[in-house]
């Protein structure tokens, strides 16, 4: 799951001031400006816009939602950090699948032909968090401190909860349903086992294997031990409802109406995209690009971060965990909206593609099981996302 950063504590302010700082006041303005700017200008759009303009509109409105989705997850963040594992965990990761279900259903059940757009943005996904970010992270951490080490255990978990619900997303599809999708019935049962399997996952990490997934502490061994630290200072939930009311119920208001314009514009996103795509004659496949980069661009960064920080286990938490959630929890949504907006999902992946995802999961699982990690493998992980861009366009 991914990782929280400190969310910083009010300090003799209300706590509408302490939330509402500039940079949350930016992030609202701006997007509900956009909002607003959308709605005047709707009739416009039913023209068929020049190129240059159309480029720019959909441009603004990417940027647009790229900065409200940072709002969002920095709230969620907050409150992650204020309510503690497994609760604030639970706030972080549903935010998240929140705007990336919305982006899909936008474009799902927009005007064309889109049954494979939830595919192709879980599938851009994996191949963005798993080689291009993970990647980036392992060669820049690697550069800068040498060989790092992971919780072997820990990462092995969310590997093999990754090898399952990979394939249960794009390899049997193929096999057991018909046209590249699940039956109803079949999809149903997936999308449930798949939810049962998750939270028996996150069960166990939040619990008896929370050490697994904390940073490996400096030591002169050869293989890392995990560290089965609690936190005796955490009070009860209830407690902490109690004592930081005003500011658990101003973040959750600020988080939601930072929501909203993500939502808003997604539909107009989906309508130019979709323009955008037929025009320039690029693959369908380009819009599950863009979508997985709008969503995952605010983790990206802070995996980034940590990497350069030397903290490759929370590089793990974020890039793995954060695959894990969307393979557990977007999926059985997607098809739960298109049982009943009664549109096709189809989920099937391209042999290519399949390869690609094994491979990387395989070369995950490698390193994952080595005393440490280094830049070297880091660059397989780019190696392999380059591969995948130029499949993308093949």
């Amino acid at each position: 799951m991914p990782s929280h950063s400190p969310a910083p504590a009010p300090t003799g302010r209300g706590p509408v001031r302490a939330v509402l700082t500039p940079d949350a006041l930016l992030r609202l303005v701006l997007g509900w400006v956009a909002v607003g700017a959308m709605a005047f200008t709707a009739p416009l759009l039913d023209a068929a816009l020049p190129p240059l303009v159309l480029a720019l509109l959909l441009a603004a409105i990417v940027g647009v939602i790229v900065v409200a989705a940072g709002g969002v997850v920095h709230q969620a963040e907050a409150l992650a950090h204020r309510l503690g594992d497994p609760y604030g965990t639970l706030v972080l990761t549903l935010s998240i699948v929140v705007i990336e279900v919305v982006l899909i259903a936008a474009v799902m059940l927009g005007p064309g032909d889109h049954t494979t757009i939830a595919r192709d943005s879980v599938m851009a996904v994996s191949m963005i968090i798993m080689n291009l970010v993970l990647g980036l992270c392992l060669l820049l951490g690697g550069l800068r401190h040498g060989a790092l080490a992971l919780q072997r255990v820990g990462t092995s978990s969310y590997l093999v909860m990754l090898v399952a619900l990979a394939a249960l997303a794009f390899a049997l599809p193929a096999t057991l349903g018909t046209g590249g999708g699940y039956s109803p019935v079949q999809a149903l049962v997936i999308g449930a086992l798949t939810v049962l399997l998750y939270v028996l996952f996150l069960g166990r990490q939040m619990g008896a294997q929370a050490g697994e997934f904390q940073e490996v502490p400096p030591h002169t061994g050869r293989d890392p031990m995990p560290t089965r630290t609690t936190d005796p200072d955490r009070a009860p939930l209830g407690e902490v409802l109690a004592a930081h009311r005003g500011e658990l119920l101003v973040r959750t208001a600020v988080l939601i109406a930072t929501v909203l314009p993500i939502v808003l514009l997604s539909h107009h996103m989906a309508g130019l995209l979709d323009d955008a795509l037929a025009r320039l004659g690029a693959p369908v496949a380009l819009g599950g690009v863009l979508i997985a980069m709008i969503v995952f661009t605010p983790e990206s960064i802070t995996a980034v971060r940590a990497a350069l920080a030397g903290e490759m286990q929370r590089v793990a938490n974020l890039c793995h965990g954060a695959l894990v959630s969307t393979l557990a929890l977007t999926i059985p949504t997607v098809l739960v909206i298109g049982l009943f907006a009664d549109t096709p999902v189809r989920l099937a992946e391209s042999p290519t593609n399949l390869l690609l995802l094994g491979v990387t999961l395989a070369v995950a699982a490698i390193s994952a099981a080595a005393p440490r990690v280094t830049a070297l493998h880091g660059g397989v992980h780019l190696l392999l996302f380059a591969v995948y861009a130029l499949a993308l366009f093949s």
